[in-house]
């Protein structure tokens, strides 16, 4: 075969498989967001690894979740112990004693810049008219076969990260796991190690006291 039709053969070979590949992403996509939109409340437990790009240096945590959509969320820390996130729906609550003792954050439930109140409806409500969806390959979590998908959000579009990858359960479409990388260079990935969707949620986890003593800094 001459060198120009070989060429001209290759570079139609990869439009093709780069085709396939967007069309995959989007009916994953699709799927992702219709599994999405049928919770209500979910009940799950998470190991998170935190990497600050500056610093070279990497965190762990582990802990448990409650969601009640569409606006109370609670995060218990196990590891470490005591920290906690909680959204009553008006209000975002940020206390975490083991990196910052002695005050409690409180942000607008509005706030786009702070962590999502819905675990994965940050990804999958309109998508499409937020960010730029591109496959990330495939793999597996916690025994899962999963379909990555990449997230850029549009130019103009304010977003509490600038790039975040998905992985989709192959079976029933639920976020596996999500990774962030944040605007501070800090990237999260989030594994969900258990995951129980529609079931009943403790209404008084949603709730957030401040301990005595603790300054509260409103942003």
């Amino acid at each position: 075969m001459p060198y120009r039709a070989l060429r001209l053969a290759v570079v139609m070979l990869a439009a093709t498989a780069t085709s396939v590949a967007a069309q995959s992403a989007d009916a994953t996509l699709d799927r992702a967001v219709a599994a999405w939109a049928k919770i209500r409340t979910a009940r799950a437990t998470f190991e998170q690894m935190l990497t600050n790009s500056l610093t070279g240096s990497t965190a762990n945590a582990r802990g448990e979740f409650q969601q009640q959509r569409p606006n109370k969320l609670s995060v218990r820390f196990t590891d470490p112990a005591g920290d906690r996130i909680v959204s009553d729906g008006a209000s975002v609550w940020v206390y975490l004693p083991s990196s910052a003792p002695g005050q409690v954050i409180k942000r607008r439930a509005t706030d786009a810049t702070a962590m999502p109140i819905d675990v994965t409806g940050e990804f999958l409500q309109n998508p499409r008219a937020k960010y730029d969806v591109r496959p990330g390959g495939t793999g597996a979590v916690e025994g899962h076969a999963a379909t990555a998908l990449v997230l850029i959000p549009k130019a103009g579009r304010e977003a509490p990260f600038t790039r975040a990858t998905l992985w989709v359960d192959d079976d029933d479409a639920l976020v596996r796991q999500f990774e962030v990388v944040e605007p501070s260079g800090i990237t999260r990935r989030i594994r969900i190690t258990s995951l129980d969707i529609n079931v009943p949620v403790d209404r008084g986890a949603f709730t957030f006291t401040p301990p005595s003593g603790v300054r509260v800094v409103e942003r």
